[in-house]
């Protein structure tokens, strides 16, 4: 489904307004982060948050009920929220790339009857469909279809209104995007997990046992053949590795921040000062401002390629189904890109970040290790390697990247 310029020019024109929301959004999110974190109970609360903000139907037409805004859009409010709330953060982005997965895979008449109801009932999306496991198993019946199988890492396991997962095809082994209702018989929900990070993020597993699935909620192909998909779908990949660096992003801003006020409020002569690595407090001493300095470079520069690899983005969803294999190829090699130096910028910075505030930085009270322990846990499911090959194999040999998804 094309993405018309005037969409674009209007999303544009709100922007500023959705991001004021998104801010207020995190602001009370960074309220009780530390809290919420450490005990880790399923972000109910949270979601009802996102929903009554309109957050969740920020991508979907306005005539259809929703926001109207656009990918750049969407990027934003993302990375916002992970900066207060980096689980929180993940969930929602992950919300717009599933929200937004009929518009990739699926017809066009079915996949604006899909989102008229998402935007009515503002439904939480969740699942997954890049997952690298055992594939759930999709058997054809006179009716329609039978689900079956387990999948192990789902986002929105337990709160999502929807969820669209991979699937293959009994038979031919085609994997296949499918919109399954977690309410339907045979949908069962296993524990959000025992991850050290992205608690509030609702991951966990998720079994289907002989699921009934109606013929036009099989969305489409994700198979990555040549020829199967199209330019336009194969967006999905660069769009769902920019939520990936959005979030990463989000999570180094957001511990910056934290770190810098901490900097800030113990150099106040009332405030008792913790022992530290540095000989003077870190406002004054100079390898604190060299490691600060350092830190916002690698964040700056990880922003400035993602704003590059958003750009291309959007250039290739306005033309729609007129985009063509070279350029989606570059706008996946860029998104690549993008998500390896968002990767390695947010493991430096939450690695390093502590560095500066030294034995304080392991106080539960703070928090901060939350930052890391949500980013390594993003960045462990995905690894850099296999976008740096994809990204060399293009620079030196012109292939163009396989559909992928990350997982």
């Amino acid at each position: 489904m094309t993405v018309t310029a005037d969409e674009v020019t209007d999303a544009g024109a709100g922007q500023a307004e959705w991001l004021h929301i998104a801010r207020e959004v995190a602001d009370d999110l960074a309220a009780d982060a530390v809290e919420r974190e450490q005990a880790g109970k399923a972000p109910l609360d949270e979601v009802a948050q996102l929903r009554e903000s309109g957050l969740l139907t920020l991508l979907a037409p306005a005539v259809h009920g929703g926001g109207g805004a656009d990918w750049r859009t969407a990027f934003a409010v993302a990375r916002t929220v992970a900066a207060a709330d980096g689980a929180v953060g993940h969930l929602l982005g992950n919300h717009y790339l599933l929200s937004f997965s009929p518009r990739f895979f699926a017809d066009p008449a079915r996949a604006v009857g899909i989102e008229r109801d998402s935007a009515a009932g503002q439904w939480c999306w969740g699942g997954g469909i890049g997952s690298h496991e055992p594939p759930l198993i999709l058997t054809p019946t006179p009716g329609g279809y039978l689900l079956n199988g387990y999948q192990r890492c789902a986002t929105g396991v337990g709160i999502a209104d929807r969820l669209v997962v991979r699937a293959a095809r009994y038979g031919t082994g085609e994997p296949l995007a499918v919109l399954v209702d977690p309410a339907r018989s045979g949908v069962v929900s296993g524990s959000g997990g025992d991850t050290f990070g992205q608690r509030l993020a609702a991951g966990g597993g998720v079994e289907f046992d002989s699921v009934s699935v109606r013929a036009d909620d099989v969305l489409g192909s994700l198979s990555p053949d040549e020829g199967v998909l199209s330019p336009f779908a194969s967006l999905a990949a660069p769009t769902a590795r920019l939520i990936s660096v959005q979030f990463c992003l989000g999570v180094a801003e957001g511990l910056l921040a934290e770190v810098r006020e901490y900097a800030r409020i113990i150099r106040a002569p009332w405030q008792p000062l913790s022992p530290k690595p540095w000989p003077d407090s870190p406002p004054q001493d100079p390898y604190a401002l060299t490691a600060y300095g350092e830190l916002a470079v690698v964040a700056r520069a990880a922003s400035a390629l993602a704003d590059q690899a958003v750009d291309a983005l959007m250039h290739g969803l306005v033309q729609g189904e007129g985009v063509g294999d070279e350029e989606c190829a570059e706008i996946t090699v860029l998104a690549s890109a993008a998500e390896t130096t968002a990767s390695r910028a947010v493991q430096e910075i939450t690695t390093r970040a502590l560095d500066v505030i030294g034995a304080d930085a392991a106080s539960a009270r703070h928090g901060f290790d939350r930052f890391w322990r949500n980013a390594r846990t993003h960045t462990l499911r995905e690894p850099v390697a296999h976008r740096l090959r994809e990204v060399g194999d293009y620079f030196l040999n012109g292939a163009h990247p396989p559909f992928t998804l990350p997982a």
